[in-house]
């Protein structure tokens, strides 16, 4: 056939894969493009539209795995035959709504469901969550080549029963890739891997026992709090300062383990000085059984400064069980989490749960490995962390000439700002009269567990960005300028 007639846009905001794989989609779905006929070959195309051949080859390949062409060997691309086409009735998306689209598509909108939501069922034209990422640049193309390639190579070895602690393989890059980046210090055999974060609590609570008093930053990651609450354990919400959790209070709580998010706090952002570390890991030595638990969801994005070490890279005494997963750094649907024990109870680990098989198929675990063994997953990060910042940018841009109402914090990391209220108005209100401009906005008392803490007035909205696309964050700022003034 003839070369594609596509017209390219630089300035779209979209990538120029995205928009050659829209078009081919729409002309296949409207019947233009009919079942059999051949495609012309990534490098004339590439030729024909002046861009790289690589960029086509994303295309292809994402029209490949979403099964509207097919690739017969020494012939070329072809259109899928009208039976192996799947009509799921959806309207073709225009260009204008690929973000928004694709985001939800490919599971960027899935919020992590850790709290009550005003007006749920109500739809939103702008949803400012601070619980979903952004999946427009995910390296889809390399994926699937490393699953192929492990698929082909693949033995017996493979779909057999493994360590119930993950492979060893995976286990080792993880304990590299946490000592260069976030500082931590551990070997392979103290790793265990798992589905989620939701699976290595409900594992540690075999590990640590039952009747356990923990102790909870406030505000909090309230899906943590509600696996915790599941349990037998007695949880004590502690109230935090600037500095992250009270020591004062963590004392006062009687509690034997504390649970804490120290390189960037979910939901309000602070980063715990290196004192206030000193003064947690103080107290978990001066008793036998205590011990703190370092979840660490977001290190991964810092737009300012190096990178914060982890808590577990200052202690000494192996107070410290550090949690991490891939979900927010590679895509929430991978799933696969770890967590570090300390050696003692590495120890109680072996004897009490080493019969628990792993929740992780092997063939993940080695395209994980795959993934950031040969230097991926850097790559992406490195791509993601631009991306964010360019969002985060453009949200801090969206709020000027609204100084006089907010005090903005919690900006410079991870993936979401604070604004807090200077006219005296409850986030109630400012809530609500986002959600009447189409806005979704969240209040911090959401993430709070029992009273809200003095200092954390019901007069600060969160505010997320990752998923939604540069031209969503700038007409969603725009409303809530309008609405809520300067």
């Amino acid at each position: 056939m003839n070369d594609l007639t596509i017209e390219l846009r630089q300035n779209s905001g979209k990538h120029l894969y995205e928009q050659i794989y829209l078009h081919i989609k729409r002309e296949i779905r409207k019947g233009k493009l009919l079942q059999g006929e051949r495609l012309p070959s990534t490098r004339s195309l590439a030729e024909f539209l002046q861009v790289s051949r690589s960029t086509v080859e994303l295309a292809y390949d994402q029209l490949l795995s979403e099964g509207y062409i097919e690739a017969r060997p020494y012939k070329g691309y072809f259109v899928c035959p009208e039976e192996g086409l799947l009509d799921m009735g959806e309207e073709i998306p225009e260009e204008k709504g690929w973000e928004n689209w694709k985001s939800g598509e490919m599971g960027g909108k899935q919020t992590r469901g850790s709290y009550e939501s005003y007006d749920a069922g109500k739809a939103y034209d702008y949803d400012f969550s601070p619980n979903t990422i952004d999946m427009s640049a995910f390296p889809y193309a390399t994926w699937k080549k490393i699953t192929k390639n492990i698929l082909v190579d693949a033995n017996s070895e493979i779909f057999i029963s493994g360590s119930p602690k993950g492979d060893y393989t995976l286990r080792e890059t993880i304990a590299h890739y946490l000592h260069t980046s976030r500082g931590v210090n551990c070997r392979p055999e103290q790793i265990v891997i798992g589905a989620g974060n939701d699976y290595l609590l409900m594992l540690l609570e075999k590990i640590l026992g039952r009747h356990v008093k923990i102790a909870m930053e406030n505000p909090t990651y309230r899906r943590a709090y509600r696996i915790f609450d599941s349990f037998a354990y007695r949880i004590n919400p502690v109230a935090m300062d600037s500095s992250g959790m009270s020591a004062k209070g963590l004392r006062e709580s009687g509690a034997d383990v504390a649970y804490v998010m120290p390189s960037h706090q979910y939901p309000t952002g602070i980063v715990m000085p290196i004192g206030r570390r000193m003064e947690l890991l103080k107290w978990a030595g001066e008793r036998e059984g205590r011990y703190l638990i370092e979840d660490d969801y977001d290190s991964e994005f810092r737009f300012r400064g190096k990178p914060v070490p982890s808590l577990q890279a200052s202690d000494r005494a192996g107070k410290v069980i550090y949690i991490g997963t891939f979900s927010k750094s590679i895509a929430p649907a991978i799933r696969i989490g770890y967590m570090v024990l300390p050696p003692v109870l590495l120890k109680v680990y072996e004897e009490k749960c080493s019969f628990y098989s792993t929740t992780v198929s092997r063939i993940d675990q080695r395209i994980l490995n795959e993934f950031i063994g040969k230097g991926h997953f850097e790559r992406h990060l490195n791509r993601m962390r631009k991306i964010y910042r360019e969002k985060h940018d453009m949200v801090l841009n969206g709020l000027k000439g609204m100084e006089a109402g907010f005090v903005v914090s919690g900006e410079n990391a991870g993936l979401h700002i604070l604004l807090q209220d200077r006219k005296g108005r409850g986030e109630e209100e400012l809530v609500k009269a986002a959600a009447a401009a189409g806005v979704r906005v969240y209040g911090l008392s959401e993430f709070c567990v029992g009273e809200m803490a003095p200092q954390w007035k019901r007069d600060t909205i969160v505010l997320g960005y990752a998923s939604l696309g540069k031209e969503e964050i700038a007409e969603g700022m725009k409303r809530l300028k309008n609405v809520w003034g300067g």
